[in-house]
């Protein structure tokens, strides 16, 4: 008797199957195990950045008395030499093509 084309489709998908599974089953544990270990290295990358953060905090209050600055020199205070040679400003100043850009406006369109 020989077997029929059906129990032969049976078998051969039995056999595919059956290596199929195993090889299925294995990717998706590899798969799985990779993440598990990206995710225990991230926790230990956070850790290692919180204590860094941690370690370089700088307390928000002092517990002793808050002491005013004295006030940084006024523009008037400061003397002349510093600020070079100074002039006032002339209209002549003015680079040639600014009045040209404030007063045109601008082409839409390029008509």
């Amino acid at each position: 008797m020989g077997v029929s084309k059906q129990m032969t489709f049976t078998l051969a998908c039995a056999v595919v199957l059956s290596a199929l599974i195993p090889g299925l089953a294995g990717y998706l544990s590899a798969r799985l195990e990779a993440i598990e270990s990206a995710e225990r290295s991230l926790r230990a990358l956070e850790t290692r950045l919180h204590i860094r953060e941690a370690r370089d905090a700088r307390p928000v209050s002092y517990p002793g008395p808050c002491l005013r600055t004295p006030a940084a020199p006024g523009y008037e205070e400061v003397p002349t030499a510093a600020l070079g040679q100074r002039r006032h400003w002339q209209p002549d100043d003015v680079p040639a093509w600014l009045p040209g850009l404030l007063t045109e406006p601008p082409h839409a369109g390029g008509h």
